[in-house]
């Protein structure tokens, strides 16, 4: 129940097969991973603990580029600039620490006793191996993330990271998000632009901060502004 086996999935045709980092890692778990998804939505929805923000693989949920994309036509239309900032989380998925998420879910989630356990029960002791058509490799343990693609695992991460949100509006900009995909919107008049410019480059600095406290690395070198 807890081993999952991983398929490697090439991301894009033209990338070089011999190279592992070509490839995205996609965990094939059990159906009880489905069904603790479903719990979990079913509780945070009607109390509105589900960050109104991310957009999540969920029924009824749009496509977050859409939003983004609406946004700034709209500032353009009205006679504004937009700065959008895309950032880039360095194996994100992976990075989350489990005695940090149990106690978020439980301070900001109200997760206790047994449903708690359950999240401690399927976070401890996991394995995985990846698994071709030819052949399977040894079993590894996972001692910190959460199985990407999985189906409770993008919600866990939400979860995760929902602070970053807030911290964001903090400094009056607008955030957007889907699942490890976050991106930082600003809006404002032509006048203004080199102080939106350092408004930005200060949250940046504080969600870079956040971030390392947190076990996560926001990879510069990826990020990027248009």
């Amino acid at each position: 129940m807890k081993a999952a086996y991983i398929t490697p999935i090439v991301k894009k045709s033209d990338m070089d097969l011999m190279e592992a980092k070509s490839y995205r890692p996609i965990s094939n778990l059990s159906v009880l991973s489905k069904l603790l998804s479903e719990q979990l939505v079913i509780y945070l929805k009607p109390t509105w603990l589900l960050p109104k923000l991310h957009v999540l693989c969920l029924p009824f949920h749009g496509n977050s580029s859409s939003k983004v994309v609406g946004d700034i036509i709209h500032a353009l239309d009205t006679g504004n600039i937009a700065l959008l900032t895309l950032l880039d989380l360095s194996a994100a998925s992976y990075s989350v620490d489990h005695g940090v998420l149990l106690q978020r879910l439980q301070k900001s989630y109200g997760l206790y006793g047994t449903v708690i356990g359950w999240f401690a029960f399927y976070l401890s002791g996991r394995s995985r191996y990846v698994r071709t058509p030819a052949s399977s490799s040894s079993q590894s343990f996972v001692l910190y993330g959460v199985p990407q693609r999985s189906v409770v695992g993008p919600i866990l991460f939400v979860l995760y990271v929902a602070d970053v949100l807030q911290l964001v509006k903090d400094h009056g900009l607008i955030p957007h998000a889907r699942a490890d995909d976050t991106q930082i919107l600003g809006i404002c008049c032509h006048s203004e632009s080199e102080a939106l410019q350092n408004r930005v480059s200060d949250c940046l600095d504080a969600v870079g901060s956040w971030m390392a406290a947190t076990r996560l690395i926001l990879n510069n070198d990826k990020t990027e502004a248009l």
